[in-house]
């Protein structure tokens, strides 16, 4: 389960990072023009904008009402008039805060500094003491804004043209258009100024509740899809996990030494390669295991066999030696009457000692799978003629069989030499190994039309009877024959009293499978 909570999680995860992605590119597109929206100056533009605006219709009504005013008169009567819409005149003398401004979020800051002047530049109405009525604006407040220096400190400031009709007499200046546009536009002049200021920190120029209604839906949407994305991660990843966890167990098994477990193939994605995979493996291992316990089993009895040859050898051959010295000596010096038992004790201690020499040789080690069968059997008849005295002929053919029945053929004539030094005294063997055909009708009674190995030991001993060929050959025959046998070939002995033995098998040869032309 652990894995699987894990795959969930990171579903979930993955799912939250997508949405806080999204919100953030929102937040990265919105805000700054939030930020720019808000900006100090156009916030102070906007003041001004809409305060002229409202002083140029009340000053073109009250024009309209009393034409032979001045125009400075006109001017403070239309910021009276007005106070409720721009709260100018309404601001007590000696104030330094200004008129409320209001953000595009709704929000109302501290106010800024605003004064009315006549088209001169010349003060009739200030909401600070900053600029007394009757003092001059410096620098004189040109249509526009700007930054630097004031009366006031440091500041930004904004100044929008108050309008008037021509027809109100009011002293004008230069008219808003330069006298183009339309009839309407060139019937209006420059009544005054309405300026505004504030410090450059003033106000904030970002308020957290105008990103509040884009982080809202985004914090909702996240909240749903957490447990949406730990559902489907549960439920996505449960028939993943499953394999996953049959690989693990099958896994634990083969660490341990089993390597009989199998998983399921169940798809064509990456982890069914793996299972694939693992199938592979454990096949692999489990038949190189099988062949490193065989090839243990033939060493330690390769050893077993080395280890009884030299018991032998040190220990009985030691005696039989012995033994066969103090019957000459015996046989020598004893009196007539003794003679012939020292001889047949002597010839007895020989015989014994040959076929101790050739149970030696049986047990004496080959190294068949270095040597190659041809080199290995060579080695054999070479190691009976040089240590016992025996004429070996080897008629061999150089052919490639079945790792099976190459060692049936050492183990046959191995075992065949030595039967004939222990029971048949030869003074020649000849070994014969050859390959034959269907086609040339030899391959005897195997039934078997494809190819067939065949191989012959034949000696000139004293040859033997079959009824006593169980009591003179023990269990040697019968493993044999049924080594033969096993590869579904035919065993036959042939052997007279004073004509020798003839040892011989035909052994059919199967290509192992995928190697057949």
């Amino acid at each position: 389960m652990g894995l699987r909570r894990r795959m969930a999680g990171s579903y979930a995860i993955v799912t939250a990072g997508a949405v806080l992605v999204v919100e953030g590119v929102l937040l990265g597109v919105y805000v700054p023009s939030l930020l720019s929206g808000s900006d100090l100056q156009t916030r102070l533009q906007d003041q001004a904008s809409r305060d002229a605006k409202v002083l140029s219709l009340t000053l073109t009504k009250i024009g309209e009402a009393s034409p032979g005013s001045s125009g400075r008169e006109l001017l403070v009567a239309a910021a009276g008039a007005a106070r409720r819409e721009i709260a100018l005149a309404s601001t007590p003398p000696g104030y330094a805060g200004g008129v409320a401004i209001t953000h595009a979020n709704g929000v109302v800051t501290d106010q800024p500094i605003e004064v009315l002047t006549d088209g001169e530049g010349e003060v009739v109405v200030s909401s600070a003491g900053t600029y007394p009525r009757g003092s001059t604006i410096r620098p004189s407040p040109p249509t526009g804004g700007g930054t630097g220096v004031t009366a006031a400190g440091k500041a930004v400031w904004w100044t929008s043209p108050v309008l008037a009709q021509r027809s109100t007499g009011v002293p004008t200046g230069v008219p808003d258009d330069g006298g183009q546009g339309s009839d309407d536009k060139a019937s209006l002049s420059t009544a005054g100024y309405l300026y505004v200021q504030a410090p450059p920190d003033f106000g904030d120029a970002f308020s957290p509740g105008a990103v509040l209604p884009m982080v809202v839906p985004g914090a909702l949407a996240l909240s749903l899809v957490l447990p949406v994305g730990l559902l489907f991660g549960l439920l996505s990843t449960r028939r993943l996990i499953g394999r996953v966890q049959r690989l693990a167990v099958a896994a634990g098994a083969v660490s341990q030494g089993d390597f009989r477990p199998r998983v399921p193939v169940t798809n064509g994605d990456e982890v069914g390669r793996l299972e694939e995979s693992f199938n592979l493996m454990t096949e692999r291992l489990s038949d190189a295991v099988a062949a490193e316990r065989l090839s243990a089993e033939a060493e330690a009895r390769h050893a077993e066999r080395a280890r009884i040859a030299r018991e032998l050898h040190d220990s009985i051959s030691q005696d039989l030696f012995s033994l066969r010295l103090l019957a000459a000596g015996m046989r020598r010096a004893a009196p007539a009457v003794l003679r012939s038992d020292a001889e047949a004790m002597e010839r007895t201690a020989a015989r014994a000692m040959r076929e101790m020499q050739a149970l030696l040789l049986e047990l004496r080690p080959v190294a068949l799978e270095d040597a190659g069968l041809v080199p290995a059997l060579d080695e054999l008849c070479h190691a009976y003629e040089i240590r016992l005295g025996i004429r070996v002929e080897a008629s061999l053919e150089e052919m490639a069989l079945p790792a099976a029945i190459e060692h049936a053929v050492l183990r046959l004539v191995q075992e065949a030499l030595a039967n004939a030094v222990k029971h048949a005294e030869p003074s020649r063997v000849k070994v014969v190994l050859r390959r034959t055909t269907g086609d040339t009708g030899e391959t005897g009674d195997t039934g078997d039309t494809g190819d067939t190995v065949a191989v012959e030991i034949r000696d000139d001993g004293r040859g033997f009877g079959p009824e006593s060929a169980a009591a003179r050959h023990g269990m040697g025959l019968a493993l044999m024959r049924e080594r033969v046998g096993e590869l579904g070939g035919v065993f036959e002995l042939v052997s007279e009293p004073g004509r020798g033995t003839c040892v011989s098998a035909r052994i059919p040869v199967r290509e192992p499978a995928g190697e057949a032309s």
